[in-house]
């Protein structure tokens, strides 16, 4: 028997969090996993603009912690601990740690604010870090809500939208596009 994608019962505005508790799709835990969802979207395209072997490698694992963090706010905090979501665990945390780090050994030091831009690439990236700080703002917010978040998904977002900043100018300095420096302009 095939799946069907359409199950005709969000049809009044409500869906189900995993575990079967229905809920409003303007829930902060469906905007948050949605922006989630969003996020790793954007960084799909991230990686089909900029073919680079080993950051492509990285991004596909960002995804699929990705996938993680929206099975963990997909889920009903009060039937979590019965079921069997993903993890999410520090080890993710200091990968992108250590991508930044490696990618900063070849970049020049920042001297001023950088204005997204100069190549699609590193534009896909600007936005994907805008989408990431959205949704940790959105998760920020379930905490302060007490409504139940699983701390290191706050960290991970935190982490990972540092991660995509560098990524941003690693992408330029790899393809040698300038960085557009800020300039303020003052009266």
């Amino acid at each position: 028997m095939a799946f069907k994608i359409y199950t005709k019962t969000g049809d009044l505005g409500k869906t189900s969090l995993i575990g079967g508790t229905k809920v409003p799709k303007s829930n902060i835990r469906i905007e948050s996993y949605g922006t989630v969802d969003e996020l790793n979207s954007y960084i799909g395209l991230l990686g089909d603009s900029f073919l680079h072997n080993e950051t492509l490698e990285i991004l596909r694992e960002i995804q699929d912690r990705l996938f993680t963090i929206g099975s963990s706010l997909a889920c009903d905090p009060q039937r979590e601990p019965i079921m069997k979501i993903p993890d999410l665990n520090e080890q993710d945390i200091a990968l992108l740690e250590q991508q930044i780090d490696g990618m900063n050994t070849v970049l020049p030091p920042m001297k001023s604010f950088i204005l997204p831009g100069g190549h699609v690439a590193v534009s896909h990236a600007h936005v994907a870090r805008c989408i990431c700080r959205r949704a940790e703002r959105l998760c920020v917010q379930l905490q302060q809500n007490e409504e139940f978040i699983e701390p290191l998904v706050i960290k991970y977002l935190n982490r990972l939208s540092d991660y995509l900043f560098v990524l941003a100018r690693f992408i330029g300095h790899t393809l040698q596009v300038a960085e557009i420096p800020w300039k303020p302009r003052v009266k």
